[in-house]
């Protein structure tokens, strides 16, 4: 059944116009390797937005803003006022409101999907949660918020919540997260820490999770090992689920998720302390028993969420993957043989700013977050 509704989800969305929206906005001109890079203001003045996702038949976008604001981007460029019943979030460090979502039967039951961090943890720590709601058709409720899903215990002082949400092609939920800068959890199976679950859209958890009825280990658990998993996409050729991470110092990654498989943090990284020093738990670049990474960065960029372009609008783009970086404020965009990286271009360095979300809109360029004080929302396309 899930299977069926997220194919005919996929079936309604092709209805989505391709239009372009006409409206006077900014737009740069950049130079890249496949030709000139038009870069348009779609809107500025938001609050460190994390995340966007696009509503059908033209309405705009959500987008959320750490703080704790969801609100609505008009194709036209509009900001609304934040959405009402739009969970408590707290809002420390990297936490905040994070990632948002549509249900993939979003035109019959108006779901939305949201991943925050949760305070309410012993010393005022935070773990993140999974909730979701009905958007009301003037777009300006979030009714009967319920919570599906928390991380547990609540270990965040502030630091590595993850956490992306994403849907596969037969409907289950998957949600990134991170250890929250308390690197062993990532190898504890008791805790939820450094962990890619797996879980139905109600927050139940599927019986053939990989470590359901195995006793002392967290049944939503799909793989584990990860540090600070901050992007993740379902390839949409194989349908498998791609996530990246933050290593520490060096070591960021790009890994191909499978079940059950432990992705090695903190035992094997490509990354040392802040301070220099080596990770006392690594054993090297390799761990055994553990996956390396599909690809990895020796100096970090800082990735944050991804996308694959799978749109016909812009050949040039086809099968590539597009990631946010955030320390080098760039658009990493990949291309692959096969599912293997051979070569890498950065873009949008001429912003200056730290790039959030990177997502293809249904017409066919990508949108772009900017993680600012000031933050933006950039729609890019090829001339």
């Amino acid at each position: 059944m899930l299977r069926e509704t997220f194919l005919a989800t996929l079936c309604a969305s092709t209805l989505i116009t391709a239009a372009t929206p006409v409206f006077a906005a900014p737009v740069q001109e950049l130079e890249s390797e496949q030709g000139t890079l038009e870069v348009t203001t779609i809107t500025k003045g938001l609050e460190h937005p994390w995340s966007l996702a696009f509503l059908p038949d033209r309405k705009g976008m959500l987008v959320t803003e750490r703080p704790g604001n969801l609100r609505v981007v008009s194709v036209d460029g509009k900001l609304s006022g934040p959405i009402d019943g739009v969970p408590k979030v707290w809002a420390k460090g990297q936490g905040g409101l994070l990632d948002v979502m549509l249900s993939p039967d979003f035109r019959q039951d108006r779901t939305v999907y949201l991943s925050y961090a949760e305070g309410g943890g012993a010393g005022d720590k935070a773990g993140t949660a999974v909730g979701r709601g009905q958007l009301s058709e003037d777009l300006k409720t979030l009714k009967d918020f319920k919570v599906i899903f928390r991380q547990e215990p609540k270990l965040s002082v502030g630091n590595h919540f993850g956490s992306r949400l994403v849907f596969d092609r037969d409907g289950y939920l998957f949600i990134t997260l991170g250890e929250n800068n308390d690197r062993p959890t990532a190898q504890d199976l008791d805790k939820l820490q450094g962990k890619v679950v797996r879980i139905y859209p109600d927050g139940n958890v599927p019986d053939d999770n990989p470590f359901v009825g195995q006793a002392g280990v967290r049944p939503e658990i799909w793989s584990y090992g990860q540090r600070n998993p901050q992007g993740a996409a379902l390839n949409p050729w194989t349908g498998v689920l791609w996530e990246n991470e933050h290593g520490p110092q060096g070591g960021d990654e790009l890994n191909i998720i499978e079940r059950g498989k432990n992705y090695g943090w903190p035992l094997a990284t490509h990354g040392i302390n802040y301070s220099g020093n080596p990770i006392p738990e690594a054993k090297g670049k390799a761990a055994e028993g553990t996956v390396g990474p599909h690809h990895v960065w020796e100096k970090s960029p800082g990735l944050s969420g991804m996308t694959f372009y799978d749109g016909d609008r812009f050949n040039a783009w086809q099968h590539n993957v597009f990631i946010g970086a955030l320390v080098s404020q760039e658009l990493i965009r990949l291309q692959f043989d096969g599912d293997r990286v051979v070569h890498e271009e950065r873009l949008l360095g001429e912003l200056k700013a730290r790039i959030r979300d990177v997502r293809q809109g249904p017409d066919g360029y990508l949108y772009v977050l900017t993680d600012e004080d000031d933050g933006a929302l950039y729609k890019l396309g090829l001339k």
